[in-house]
C-alpha cells in the first residue's frame, strides 16, 4: 500500500521532478507534488510524495528529514490528513469578532 509524506521547508525552486529524483533514492515514488499557490503559481515551499509503501516511506524519511537541500533543511515525516476548517480560525468565515 503507497504511503503519502509531507515534505516541507522546501526551496522555492524545488520542482515535482526534483522531489521525484530526491525520493527516488530510496524506492518507488508513485507521485510527487510541490503544492503552488492557485493565484501566483509560486511554490508554497511544501509538498506531497508518495512512495510505494511502507519501508520504502520510512528509508526516505530516514534519509530525508533534517537534510539540508539549497540550503533549507527539510522536513519528511508521514503526511496526516487535513484538519477541516472549521469557523472561527484564521481565515474562517464564522463573522468573527464579538457575539451580542
Amino acid at each position: 500500500m503507497a504511503k503519502k509524506l509531507y515534505v516541507g521547508n522546501l526551496s522555492y525552486n524545488t520542482s515535482d521532478s526534483d522531489l521525484q529524483r530526491m525520493f527516488g533514492a530510496f524506492g518507488t515514488v508513485q507521485s510527487a507534488q510541490v503544492v503552488s499557490d492557485r493565484d501566483t503559481g509560486r511554490s508554497k515551499g511544501f509538498g506531497f510524495v508518495e512512495m510505494g509503501n511502507d519501508q520504502e516511506a520510512q528509508a526516505a524519511i530516514n534519509g530525508l528529514n533534517g537534510k539540508e537541500v539549497d540550503g533549507r533543511a527539510l522536513t519528511v515525516n508521514e503526511a496526516r490528513p487535513r484538519e477541516e476548517r472549521g469557523g472561527g480560525g484564521r481565515g474562517g468565515r464564522s463573522g468573527g469578532g464579538k457575539r451580542w
